[in-house]
């Protein structure tokens, strides 16, 4: 029997944010939320605006501590953030994947060597000294994964892959989650556009105004009901002009 690993461990959190407001002094963004997710394993995390996702992915990402409860994590997760162009550090891709190899204190001849390996892998090395500001949003992605993968992270957390991307851009996203999923990487997917993605994971998450609502299998969760979470249901189908308006 193969015993599973956990790579991340959250353990009931809680956190809370002050407010403005005389009539409610905090706002509970997490709600003792409990979960483990297992290393190599691909789990997206789907929900609302508001529903604390972002606040959780800080949390894992030790971008934030909880007010209460406890996160385990095998290592240190990569974080991509919604707009990858906001951590790019360099002006070209070689450049901003040297970043961390350079910090990590590595040695001339082996950063050139993992910046070529780094960027082949997402595909960008033929745009290696491409002004990378001229990037398009899926190569911008990429781009932040690859320099993820230059500090040898194990984690890897996708903060809305497919904002602002258009068909092709999807595609070049979800082939490199495919290609992450494969080497054994463990991946966070925090997404509400589940009919992108959905069908990728291994492990479904859906949070509801800071509560854990769901845990388990992405097709156990096909027959809930995802709107009264301010879900749509990505199976719901498109067959006449008529459905192509979100109405209720």
């Amino acid at each position: 029997m193969i015993t599973m690993k956990p790579a991340v461990i959250v353990s009931e959190v809680i956190k809370i944010f002050p407010t403005e407001s005389q009539e409610q002094k905090y706002n509970v963004a997490l709600n003792k939320v409990s979960f483990s997710i297992n290393e190599g394993s691909l789990t997206v995390i789907g929900g609302a605006n508001g529903s604390g996702k972002s606040v959780l992915m800080n949390i894992i990402a030790g971008l934030m501590d909880p007010s209460d409860g406890k996160i385990i994590v095998s290592s240190r997760p990569g974080l991509i953030f919604q707009d990858a162009s906001t951590q790019i550090l360099g002006g070209t891709p070689r450049e901003d994947v040297s970043v961390g190899p350079k910090n990590m204190g590595c040695k001339k001849k082996e950063i050139a060597a993992i910046v070529e390996d780094c960027l082949k892998s997402v595909s960008l090395l033929q745009k290696a000294d491409y002004p990378a500001e001229f990037l398009s949003g899926g190569e911008k992605r990429r781009l932040a994964v690859a320099s993820i993968l230059a500090m040898h992270k194990d984690i890897i957390i996708f903060d809305e892959p497919f904002a602002n991307l258009d068909y092709n851009g999807v595609l070049e996203v979800n082939s490199l989650i495919t290609s992450l999923h494969k080497q054994g990487k463990t991946i966070l997917l925090l997404t509400h556009e589940l009919e992108k993605c959905l069908g990728l994971a291994d492990h479904f998450l859906i949070l509801h105004k800071g509560k854990l609502v769901f845990d388990g299998l992405p097709q156990d969760a096909l027959f809930l009901p995802l709107e009264n979470w301010g879900i749509r249901n990505p199976c719901t189908a498109y067959n006449k002009l008529s459905d192509l308006i979100w109405s209720k």
